[in-house]
């Protein structure tokens, strides 16, 4: 096993202003499961290549342990991707499927067998490895695929966006067979998505990109409480963090009816006459008359919580508001309530930079 490190790492594609990923510095330790995540276009899948060796670095160094791949032709960098649409041969079996890069490198006929044998195991293909990939469901070929990766014990798996060919029932169950499976086996994985729920999910860590430019590095748990800026804080979380460019007035923000405290040293960081301030649905509750009024649109039922989905006007512009709610006692949608933070302003923006405050 090994870690991995990007330095500096840079591409650039002919013909392009920006860089696809520019300036990527990210350490992944021994035997870490490490998501990459961010919207369409970030630099996630490029970054992924840059490693597997499917794309050229331009500029920057990425080393696999000690040794420095930057310019190691794919073969040779000991490592096994998994792709999106699981590029199976589909005139092959299973059996023949996890076992053709093995045959490719000269590995004997029985240990072949015996080492497909004990990933059929591990994914529970025992049953299938005499079928064509035809005959098995989607979640069964991912499995395959993931089959033919660990047969070939690298240093490094690299994922691409392997579940999302999958129903949202199959996607959750499988991502917690992989999860759970790259822990039994230690292999450092490198994991792309651009669904945040999965990343918070799987990782140990989470890398957000944007633009290419990496924004955050974190365990799941603290780019959630911590997000080091706007965009972040807005990506990570589900429903997302509502944020406001509120009123600084004496004592703190206006919110509303009422002035939520903020120190003044906090607010003595900006210049500006508004801050962003950030609001988990979670931090918000129904009030008798305090905070902002919100006109309720939507009641989202879901069993043991719901989500109040709504719009408020702050300083002439609307703004759409989630809140969780009781699911047995909650408002009905067109009707008019006040919302207020329950513990007071825990995430707080500079207005121009997007950066934290607090």
């Amino acid at each position: 096993m090994a870690s991995v490190t990007f330095e500096n790492a840079s591409r650039l594609y002919p013909g392009t202003p920006r860089a696809a990923v520019d300036k990527l510095n990210l350490e992944v330790a021994d035997g870490e499961f490490l998501v990459l995540v961010g919207p369409s276009g970030c630099g996630k899948s490029t970054s992924l290549r840059m490693l597997a060796g499917l794309e050229e670095v331009n500029d920057g160094h990425i080393r696999i342990g000690e040794r420095d791949v930057t310019n190691v032709p794919p073969k040779d960098r000991d490592i096994a991707m998994v792709f999106q649409n699981y590029a199976l041969y589909p005139h092959m079996t299973v059996a023949e499927n996890m076992g053709f890069a093995l045959k490719i490198a000269g590995v004997s006929k029985d240990e072949r067998a015996a080492r497909v044998l004990e990933a059929a195991k591990l994914l529970d293909l025992q049953d299938y490895l005499g079928r064509k990939p035809k005959a098995l469901s989607g979640g069964q070929r991912q499995r395959v695929a993931m089959g033919r990766a660990i047969v070939r014990k690298p240093q490094v798996f690299l994922m691409d966006e392997p579940l999302s060919n999958l129903d949202a029932k199959l996607r959750v169950q499988t991502r917690t067979q992989i999860a759970s499976l790259q822990r039994r086996l230690g292999v450092t994985t490198v994991y792309v998505t651009h669904d945040q729920v999965e990343a918070m999910t799987m990782g140990d860590r989470v890398a957000v990109l944007k633009d290419g430019v990496l924004q955050q590095v974190d365990t799941p748990r603290n780019l959630y409480e911590n997000p080091k800026n706007v965009f972040v804080a807005g990506f990570i979380g589900s429903p997302a963090m509502n944020l406001l460019e509120l009123k600084i007035v004496d004592g703190g923000v206006e919110f509303g009816n009422v002035v939520l405290p903020i120190a003044r040293d906090i607010l003595s960081k900006t210049k500006a006459k508004f801050v962003t301030v950030g609001l988990r649905p979670e931090d918000l509750v129904v009030t008798k008359g305090q905070g902002i009024e919100v006109q309720v649109d939507v009641i989202e039922e879901l069993g043991a919580d719901a989500f109040l989905y709504g719009h408020t006007e702050l300083n002439g512009a609307t703004n759409d508001i989630v809140a969780r709610v009781v699911s047995q006692s909650h408002p009905e949608a067109g009707v008019s309530v006040h919302l207020q933070p329950k513990g007071g302003i825990t995430h707080l923006f500079d207005i121009e930079s997007g950066d934290r405050l607090n």
